[in-house]
């Protein structure tokens, strides 16, 4: 059920707890909850590191916000009784947000899902709820946080990254992924391969490298080479191995390791294969990690899950991505900083990676505004996040909005966004209906037993008035989709904005009218947006991007159209 662990935020308080904590207090024994507390709040630390690793001045979002832990998860689960009843506290203790970084490990229907109900009753309250997409990897339609009234975030890389050289004894250098502490001492040290240090497991089972398959006389003072990545370091370390060099499947995200330890890419394990067939003592040597600055970032990372949104296919899911890869922050000391038992290290920080990582800094952005904007809705908070993100490349990422949505967060921006898309309660409430829930239904997730549909008839589920906008057509047939939105005017009292559109070949979009003018502040306009094509392929999609701008202000949404 639990995808990552925990969170709950606020710039008075920072609603935060970690995965899996003890029965008897909310002191994070896991330190995934304290890594994204910190992440979100925490104050500014110099010289802070991971033995020597990302080392420089560590700082939250909002190093003036204060945190208030509630505890939700033991040891083994969540409780959804506990999740609703954490939104129920952290509401009454008057949190100004809440950034939670647990889901499920798939979508669930809205009115069975815990957090989106909570969230719900938040937003009654004035209280925007972010969430981490998931971390279900690239797999269509994978994003578990789907509800309108989530803020929905997916993770990407930053510039710094943490790789790991291997040198063989041939002098060759391969370069894979590891975040490791070790300095072995010496020069070179043997080789063997998994199926060479086993004598009571199955081939195949040995080149694995599987769990009791090593034999430890066989790997002391040795590196193992192993051809797979699951559980094959914690069964290196458990038979007493030098170290490990295995096959990596994920190969674009480095993890603390408790020994010396490389993941490399296909080719990379083929060049090391080949280095073992053509000597009769193959020697190498890990080398201690280093950080390498990234220029290709930000690009969404292979973990994070990925749209369409499984449930309203109409909402745009994720919404938006923010550094979620090899993030240094506070870490609980009396943790397992690797999370295998016989890692005795402790530390004051860690890097780790996930959308449980990219979500406090939204979460930590979301503050931000809100304290220069108090009287800004939540919807109106979201907006400005979303609508000045930083547009991204989708020749690096194929899966284009699915992956990063709105694009990358740029909190600098947001402060000053000039309009916002606001969104009711009764826009929600009327959403779900057209989404086809019963009454009974709705009253689960809004606590509203007197709310009835509107007996008119119902629009799609795409009108509700949301900073992006998606569609799902049939494949192969000629579409004709009309958006309808609403801005409202937080720039400059007197302003004119013009609509901008940027398209691809395989849709027209019109916006009418073209330019909006406004005369005071919190003043509304309305627009519709059309949207026109001959036809997608099956499982295809096309974007395009609207753009409002006054000059000064670039108020941009994503426009997506896609087959099922």
């Amino acid at each position: 059920m639990i995808m990552a662990s925990a969170l709950l935020l606020r710039n008075g308080k920072v609603l935060v707890r970690a995965e899996k904590i003890s029965l008897a207090t909310t002191r994070d024994d896991i330190g995934h909850g304290t890594h994204t507390a910190s992440t979100a709040a925490g104050r500014i630390v110099d010289d802070a590191n991971f033995y020597g690793l990302a080392e420089g001045s560590a700082r939250g979002a909002v190093p003036s916000a204060r945190i208030a832990a509630y505890k939700v998860c033991d040891t083994s689960d969540c409780d959804e009784a506990d999740i609703l009843s954490a939104f129920d506290e952290a509401i009454a203790d008057g949190v100004d947000l809440i950034t939670i970084s647990i889901g499920n490990t798939d979508a669930a229907d809205i009115y069975s899902d815990t957090i989106a109900i909570g969230a719900f009753h938040a937003l009654q309250n004035g209280i925007l709820t972010v969430q981490s997409a998931g971390n279900s990897g690239n797999v269509s339609g994978s994003v578990t946080s789907v509800a309108p009234w989530l803020f929905s975030v997916a993770a990407s890389f930053m510039d710094r990254r943490i790789l790991d050289k291997v040198v063989l004894g041939n002098r060759r250098t391969l370069i894979g992924n590891s975040i490791n502490s070790f300095t072995l001492n010496g020069d070179m040290f043997p080789l063997v391969y998994g199926k060479q240090a086993s004598t009571h497991c199955s081939e195949d089972l040995a080149v694995s490298c599987s769990a009791g398959c090593l034999d430890k006389n066989l790997v002391k003072g040795k590196i193992v080479v192993c051809d797979s990545t699951d559980g094959v370091i914690g069964e290196g370390l458990r038979a007493g191995a030098l170290g490990v060099l295995a096959r990596a499947y994920v190969d674009d995200v480095s993890q603390i390791q408790p020994i010396p330890a490389v993941l490399l890419k296909p080719h990379e394990f083929e060049v090391l294969l080949s280095y073992l067939n053509s000597t009769k003592a193959p020697m190498a040597n890990i080398l201690k990690s280093e950080s390498f600055n990234d220029t290709s970032a930000p690009v969404v990372v292979s973990f994070s899950s990925r749209g369409p949104n499984p449930i309203a296919p109409d909402i745009l899911k994720p919404d938006i991505t923010a550094p979620g890869v090899e993030i240094l922050a506070a870490f609980s000391p009396n943790v397992s900083v690797s999370e295998y038992p016989n890692d005795k290290r402790s530390v004051k920080y860690a890097v780790i990676s996930g959308t449980s990582m990219s979500c406090p800094h939204v979460a930590g952005a979301a503050v931000y505004v809100k304290s220069i904007h108090p009287d800004w809705s939540p919807s109106a908070i979201k907006s400005a996040l979303m609508t000045t993100a930083r547009p991204m490349s989708s020749s690096k990422n194929p899966d284009a909005e699915f992956a990063y949505g709105s694009g990358h967060l740029n909190p600098v921006e947001a402060v000053n966004p000039g309009l916002v898309y606001e969104t009711t309660e009764d826009d929600y409430l009327t959403f779900l209906c057209k989404l086809g829930y019963s009454k009974e239904q709705i009253s689960l997730i809004s606590g509203n037993k007197s709310f009835s549909c509107p007996k008119k008839s119902l629009s799609d589920p795409n009108d509700v008035n949301y900073p992006s906008m998606s569609a799902s057509v049939n494949a192969e047939k000629s579409f004709n989709i009309k958006f309808r939105r609403t801005v409202t005017n937080v720039g400059v009292a007197n302003s004119t904005y013009t609509a901008k559109v940027e398209s691809g070949e395989k849709m027209k979009v019109t916006v009418n009218p073209k330019t909006l003018s406004f005369t005071s502040l919190k003043e509304q306009k309305y627009f519709d947006v059309s949207v026109v094509g001959k036809g997608l392929a099956s499982r295809s999609q096309v974007s395009a991007s609207l753009v409002w701008s006054d000059g000064s202000h670039f108020v941009r949404s994503p426009v997506v159209v896609y087959s099922m």
